[in-house]
């Protein structure tokens, strides 16, 4: 919000607690003061134009901040001043680092109540494992905060009480904060002259660099990830956010800088590299979906190279199809304002599509190239959902199939045994909102059951297997034989690790595809409860043909059979999602919240003091977890808070995988 009302893309600030955020205009974010879904738009400062996109910082929207993060040049990662690295903050920085996004910090909020600027330095080093780069310190804190010293320039910048940001006094650093100064000024340009041997020479021999050569250094190490530089400030008090936009413009990449985008070449499947020039072939990534109430569904773009126009076609990779470009929008928030063509290195939306999914490449029809699509994690918790009214059955399973589409992490299926609608999703408040987005924006209203855990399945032994299918119906029969060796997939490894060991001839090139994909398939229903397997490892060894007889379907089925008929050899076992969660009591609370923890089958895996409480960070079973929240607000008066995300899968005790498997009582088929 400071950011597009400095660079005059709004005139009037929303504050995110009072549900009046630009970027927070769902009805949901309105009312629950946070953000839910990635919103886009643009501003320019200092002659330089930004694309933005705001995401959210709950753990069970996370994906909005992973399919961003594929698409963006730079980030800013903020911080809370007083609550510190928080482990969503964990999680999106690791997201941040896989992309390679270059990125400023930014602490805010110390005009909080238990703000510590150097603890959260500090955090941000030993948690995130990063190096952070002072670039400016605080000039007093919580509600003596009043401005911030800036290091290269030497120079206090001081705020009055009107939070007007542009009411500031730029003057020298204050006496008693001389000797700290230059402290961190030493460390910062020690830091940053060592991306140069000849700057760093001249620097140990006493004489310091010019200011433009330790700008220069600073943004070359900030896009090299070797340092994030890091600033502070209040964002509802307004101040110290020039200083952010500065370093934004100063130090992180525009898309020249980053260079081209990678691909693959479908014509050789060699890498083909695309730069960011209008001058290049197209290429394009579709990374969000969303419905429009007055245009529809948008699709937004990031243009790598070339220039997208309205009219133009354009090939899909995944469908190998045409399509038209009717309309392009450059986004503010949930408003667009329509445009003729989109240049390299810009995020816009488009309107036009017949069938596009998150993670599709959009690209010339003459020059084609597959982008580095977006892997998204499974689900971890389930609710069976029907419509109050039999009217309804059909208006859900459309709305259903849109939010879907603009959601990877959200699954809608069908249980054959029941008949029943199971949705799934990342969390509690990740199902929440889908099913209220489904009574304001579709006018459904539903009826919903208990949670359901996202069970798995996982073998623990291998097996050698040996899988005829024979079929003869008079005329062309079906004729498959495969010998292939099924084990647990290596650890840290999720879906099928599939190897063709054959020796050729003995099953034709053309086949092996369709033996992966009986093994995937397979994997849908595992052996103990009828739940999918977490991973596997297949290695197709040997095997046979009928030249008459044999297609890609024998093949398939054979697959399918070999998993089926070796499944107990490789005394398969039940998994359960564990989830990393975090509570923050007083200190007269905790024996409370652990005990209760012990009760979930938790693990307490350690405690740290901030701020005047007690953090505990455990690792729980999201079967045990249902519901914390209530029973936390019993546990500690009201006075504590949760945060909870998923970390891994792990193997269900014996005992209570054993009463899982009879309630459920799954079949392969």
């Amino acid at each position: 919000e400071r950011i597009l009302k400095l660079t005059g893309k709004i005139h009037k600030t929303g504050e995110v607690h009072d549900g009046e955020a630009t970027t927070d205009f769902m009805e949901q974010e309105a009312e629950r003061g946070i953000t839910i879904q990635s919103a886009a738009t643009s501003c320019e400062w200092d002659g330089h134009r930004m694309n933005i996109i705001d995401t959210p910082g709950h753990v069970d929207f996370t994906i909005e901040v992973y399919r961003s993060l594929k698409v963006l040049d730079g980030g800013v990662g903020v911080f809370c001043g007083s609550g510190g690295v928080e482990p969503q903050s964990e999680t999106n920085w690791r997201y941040a680092n896989e992309s390679e996004v270059a990125r400023v910090i930014f602490i805010n909020k110390l005009d909080r109540m238990g703000a510590d600027f150097y603890r959260v330095v500090d955090q941000v080093e030993n948690v995130l494992d990063a190096n952070p780069l002072v670039m400016v310190l605080p000039i007093g804190i919580e509600d003596d905060f009043t401005g911030v010293v800036d290091l290269l320039t030497r120079k206090a910048y001081v705020w009055d009480d009107s939070g007007l940001p542009e009411n500031y006094t730029v003057s020298d650093v204050p006496a008693d904060m001389v000797d700290k100064v230059e402290e961190y000024r030493e460390k910062l340009i020690e830091t940053a002259v060592e991306q140069d041997d000849d700057l760093m020479e001249t620097y140990l021999e006493g004489e310091e660099p010019s200011m433009e050569d330790i700008k220069r250094c600073i943004r070359e190490g900030t896009i090299k990830l070797d340092f994030f530089p890091t600033y502070c400030g209040s964002a509802f008090k307004n101040k110290g956010i020039q200083r952010l936009l500065d370093a934004i413009v100063a130090y992180l990449p525009s898309p020249i800088e980053v260079g081209g985008v990678k691909g693959i070449n479908p014509k050789n499947n060699g890498e083909a590299i695309r730069m960011p020039d209008d001058q290049e072939p197209l290429s394009a990534l579709a990374f969000k979906i969303a419905t429009d109430p007055f245009v529809g569904r948008l699709v937004f773009l990031r243009v790598y190279s070339g220039v997208l126009k309205t009219g133009d076609m354009v090939l899909n990779m995944r469908t190998g199809k045409r399509e038209r470009i009717k309309r392009l929008f450059q986004m503010h928030a949930n408003k667009q304002n329509p445009k003729d063509s989109i240049s390299a290195g810009d995020i816009c939306a488009a309107v036009g599509f017949k069938d596009l999914k998150t993670g599709d490449t959009l690209c010339a029809i003459h020059k084609p190239i597959w982008l580095e699509s977006m892997d998204f994690p499974d689900p971890v918790i389930g609710v069976a959902i029907e419509p109050k009214t039999q009217a309804d059955i059909d208006k859900l399973a459309i709305a259903l199939n849109k939010l879907a589409e603009e959601d990877p992490t959200f699954q809608v299926k069908s249980d054959t045994e029941s008949g029943q609608t199971v949705i799934s999703g990342m969390g509690e408040l990740h199902l929440e909102i889908l099913i209220d987005r489904l009574k304001r924006e579709f006018k459904i209203e539903c009826n919903q059951g208990n949670p359901k855990v996202a069970y798995k399945e996982a073998l623990t032994s291998s097996v050698e297997h040996r899988e005829v299918f024979k079929k003869q119906t008079g005329g062309k029969g079906k004729f498959a034989d495969i010998e292939v060796e099924i084990m647990p997939a290596e650890e840290g490894f999720a879906g099928l690790q599939f190897i063709d060991q054959v020796k050729r001839g003995n099953i034709p090139r053309e086949f092996i595809p369709s033996v992966e994909k009986g093994f995937k398939t397979g994997m849908g229903n595992g052996p103990l409860a009828g739940f999918p397997l977490y991973n596997l490892k297949v290695v197709l060894k040997d095997g046979s043909y009928h030249p008459v007889d044999s297609d890609t379907l024998s093949f398939e089925i054979a697959a399918r059979q070999a998993l089926r008929n070796s499944y107990h050899k490789c005394n398969p076992v039940l998994l359960e999602p564990i989830m990393k969660a975090e509570v923050v009591t007083p200190e007269e609370f905790v024996g409370n919240v652990v005990s209760d923890f012990n009760r979930r089958r938790g693990k307490v895996e350690g405690m740290e003091s901030k701020a005047g409480s007690r953090v505990i960070k455990v690792k729980v079973p999201l079967a045990e977890n249902f519901g914390y929240v209530t029973v936390l607000r019993t546990l500690t008066s009201g006075r504590a808070t949760s945060t909870m995300e998923y970390s891994h899968y792990e193997e269900v005790p014996e005992e209570i995988s054993k009463k899982i498997i009879e309630q459920i009582k799954g079949k392969f088929y």
